[in-house]
């Protein structure tokens, strides 16, 4: 499989490094990443502006804009291969609930939401995780899971890794998004005659009733796998059809 690999922590993040070097025993990996951190920028992209592309190795590039701009490089310009599949993390930080609106890790993987298999987002709970050999091997695993799914072509996999050791993950958990409350109000930094600077700190505080979500099962010690449909229509569509591909509970 050509797997076209990316992120938004850079291309020199220890969670990419670690999932290149696992799927990378297996399957044809092209890895097209930020230069620098580029967190919370959603599925934007550099409309319109220059963007510098740098080849770092063999088919390892550093690119000068957002995560999305990485994936629509690959995608259709960078890589002469077909691209099968767009895999994006390990994200160092949790995406879950509705933390998925702006995560530049899943807004990287949504581009390949045409590709013959699902993509896939990986994250994991912690800024500094321990477990990072581990959680990259299990990544591995969920990619070959994954392309067992149905080739719809709307559906993403967000997953979300406790950092634990692999003998106190408690198994995995197909979940729905959970809710978080109003923001915490941007932190004033400091005034300059009549400009404000503020810098955002973090969502909003968890809502109670979790229940079934991603954020009880990373707090219990599950993986959580939440399938998002990008089809944007208001309809129900039961997930519990792809609990049996991930071996869940």
């Amino acid at each position: 499989m050509n797997i076209l690999l990316t992120n938004d922590d850079g291309y020199r993040a220890i969670g990419i490094t670690e999932l290149h070097k696992a799927l990378a025993k297996t399957h044809s990996v092209y890895l097209v990443a930020p230069k620098r951190n580029c967190s919370g920028m959603s599925s934007a992209i550099s409309l319109m502006a220059d963007i510098e592309v740098e080849e770092i190795d063999e088919n390892i590039y550093s690119v000068a804009g957002t995560p999305a701009d990485c994936s629509y490089l690959g995608l259709l310009s960078i890589i002469s291969e077909p691209i099968d599949l767009i895999v994006s993390g390990i994200n160092l930080g949790a995406n879950l609930g509705e933390d998925i609106f702006y995560s530049g890790t899943v807004g990287a993987a949504i581009t390949g939401r045409r590709l013959n298999y699902v993509p896939i987002a990986l994250s994991v709970a912690a800024y500094e995780p321990l477990h990072l050999e581990y959680l990259a091997t299990k990544s591995l695993q969920i990619v070959h899971q994954a392309s067992q799914l149905p080739a719809d072509k709307n559906l993403l996999l967000n997953v979300n890794f406790p950092d634990l050791p692999e003998s106190e993950i408690k198994g995995i958990k197909m979940t729905k998004l959970g809710k978080r409350g109003i923001p915490d109000q941007p932190l004033l930094i400091h005034e300059d005659g009549k400009s404000s600077f503020y810098r955002f700190g973090p969502s909003g505080s968890l809502m109670p009733n979790q229940e079934f979500t991603d954020m009880q099962a990373v707090a219990d010690g599950y993986i959580s796998i939440s399938i998002l449909n990008y089809d944007m229509s208001a309809v129900d569509q039961s997930f519990a059809s792809y609990a049996e591909v991930f071996e869940c509970e």
